[in-house]
């Protein structure tokens, strides 16, 4: 790969390393459809998406929803994409590219608002799970974003410099996350977000996870590297 200095990735989870953004759109439009909104295209949700989620909604509708259309909504939505999440598939390269990342000596740990419970057994059903040395998925519920538990992620790490550590992402969300917690960050184009959207964080944007590793080491090495131009 061409990396010639090591870092740690954090890895994202959902749109990231798990191509599921299809899964995605079929479950919001289920969602919308129980309480009578029009269904979304996949070029307006990368568009309009962002965290904490009713915010989303609210760009949406025009309106923050109500307390009960909330949770009709979310209740909707996470039965829809649960019962399809099986059929979504990991994204192109992505298992060849965590075994040449820790061939390489890179170390790697994942980093997500999916739930843990499900998120674990997930990892161990595509066979990829040996290639973190630690995952940290959602515990309870919340509806904000991953700043707080990417500080916590890294902080449980031994002898991680968070100026070594990259996160690897498809949100404005995990560029959030990456700053709050020190790290640098490189954003994906193939999840929730539309280039243009991700281009707004200041940070690399790119096309393919092989790309990001790329910017990943040059990240770590210090080298500049321009967030607009990257991909």
């Amino acid at each position: 790969m061409g990396m010639k200095h090591v870092a740690h990735i954090v890895w994202d989870w959902n749109g990231t390393l798990l191509h599921d953004i299809d899964t995605v759109i079929e479950a919001t439009n289920a969602s919308f459809a129980e309480i009578g909104m029009e269904p979304i295209t996949l070029e307006r949700y990368r568009d309009l998406y962002c965290v904490p989620v009713p915010r989303f909604y609210e760009r949406l509708m025009g309106r923050l929803p109500t307390d009960a259309e909330w949770r009709v909504m979310d209740d909707a939505f996470h039965r829809h994409y649960w019962a399809l999440a099986a059929s979504a598939g990991l994204a192109t390269g992505a298992r060849e590219l965590l075994a040449d990342c820790q061939a390489a000596g890179h170390t790697q740990s994942l980093c997500s608002l999916a739930p843990h419970d499900r998120l674990v057994p997930l990892l161990r059903t595509y066979g990829i799970e040996d290639h973190f040395i630690r995952v940290d998925g959602r515990i309870g519920d919340s509806t904000t974003g991953k700043a707080e538990q990417m500080v916590r992620h890294l902080a449980v790490l031994q002898g991680v410099a968070p100026e070594h550590v990259v996160v690897i992402g498809d949100a404005l969300d995990d560029a959030v996350a990456a700053a709050h917690a020190g790290a640098h960050a490189v954003l994906y184009t193939g999840g929730s977000h539309s280039r243009t959207s991700l281009a707004s964080a200041g940070v690399p944007v790119v096309d393919t996870l092989a790309e990001a590793t790329q910017v990943a080491a040059e990240l770590v090495s210090g080298r500049s590297v321009n967030g607009s131009a990257a991909g």
